[in-house]
């Protein structure tokens, strides 16, 4: 008869002492801990106690030191409180781009290209034949030469317009994208800690705008019940509230942010549950977490045609599984022209970032 065997949980690749893999634990455990850094030193202490994380050489306590020392961590003496640095908060960044992108290089994640214009060029690996309107520095010499000796010998070498090839060139656009990150109390329900995977995302594309494409911008707008934008600086202390879902708010904010941006390509990247349950009206809110309120649904549908109008495409990464949260998805993506993935926590980052990439892009002929 067949059937399961269960063993002891053994986890891989704990650290063994040393500064360097301590650091990539502590950065780790940092996202989830909102960016509280005593917080994530007492899980460390935690860690060594069951896992023997250090060593009789290197324990806690030079690593603490270290932290201190080589700028990650400062302590308020008065109130004993370890706080972590801008150092560290771009530390944590590049760790989460490292992982994300380091996954994405390994397996795409498929076909999602927008045909988009811009300036600027880099040559892919595509070949095809020379076309009227084709540019001359697209000419690949080396290849037209080959095709030239093949066709018509060497005696009597000749050129025609045939013998030409061409490489293809992907232009790249300038793009403006909002990210809007649901931060309502279901992002952490049912025993799924939706938002650190979230953040994570947020921060890795914000490392990777800046250090790749620079002119490109991103801006980040949280959403509870009411919505407001954070910074790069306000990523890893980013918290759920007790708060309902008010996506109207989300998209119309981030839609406030992009008619600012003088870029010609702009679009909306919504990090969600899927469930809009709340609109502000004057002062009070309005609110039903039950179902999928009509009066609720019916506006931010408004708001998606919207957007529509103004040209700005909002794709949907959807992280619930339930139907009719995904029939509202589905047909708020019909209604707005955009796209939806319904995808895990765990691939939520290459989807955006395959995504993201291929938006800025162009095959030119």
């Amino acid at each position: 008869m067949r059937g399961f065997e269960f063993s002891k949980y053994k986890p891989s690749q704990i650290p063994k002492g040393g500064f360097e893999d301590l650091l990539k634990l502590f950065l780790e455990l940092l996202n989830y801990t909102a960016g509280d850094a005593g917080e994530a030193l007492a899980w460390m202490n935690e860690l060594d106690k069951q896992y023997n994380i250090t060593n009789n050489e290197y324990g806690m306590g030079n690593f603490i030191d270290d932290l201190k020392q080589k700028g990650y961590l400062t302590e308020d003496n008065e109130k004993g409180n370890f706080n972590i640095t801008a150092k560290t908060e771009q530390s944590i960044r590049e760790s989460a781009l490292e992982e994300i992108f380091g996954k994405l290089k390994k397996s795409g994640k498929g076909n999602h290209r927008s045909p988009q214009s811009g300036q600027g060029d880099e040559k892919n690996a595509e070949r095809r034949e020379f076309e009227f309107g084709d540019s001359s520095d697209q000419i690949n010499m080396t290849q037209s030469i080959h095709n030239a000796q093949v066709n018509h010998g060497i005696g009597d070498f000749m050129m025609t317009e045939r013998d030409l090839e061409v490489e293809e060139m992907d232009y790249k656009t300038l793009t403006s994208t909002v990210l809007m990150i649901d931060i309502s109390h279901s992002m952490i329900l049912y025993g799924e800690d939706r938002i650190t995977p979230a953040k994570k995302v947020a921060m890795a594309l914000a490392e990777l705008i800046r250090t790749k494409y620079p002119k490109d911008t991103l801006d980040i707008v949280v959403f509870g019940n009411d919505a407001w934008p954070i910074t790069l600086k306000d990523l890893p202390y980013l918290q759920v509230g007790p708060y309902h879902t008010n996506t109207y708010a989300g998209l119309e904010l981030a839609t406030d942010l992009l008619r600012r941006r003088k870029t010609h390509n702009k679009q909306i990247f919504m990090i969600t549950d899927g469930k809009p349950t709340c609109l502000k009206e004057g002062t009070k809110y309005y609110k039903n977490s039950i179902g999928l309120d009509r009066k609720v649904v019916n506006k931010t549908l408004n708001m998606a045609a919207q957007c529509k109008r103004l040209k700005i495409p909002v794709t949907t990464f959807m992280i619930a599984k339930d139907p009719y949260l995904q029939q509202f998805v589905r047909k708020f993506t019909e209604t707005n022209g955009g796209k939806a993935f319904y995808s895990s926590l765990n691939g939520l980052g290459e989807y955006i970032f395959e995504d993201y990439i291929r938006n800025r892009r162009k095959t030119v002929r």
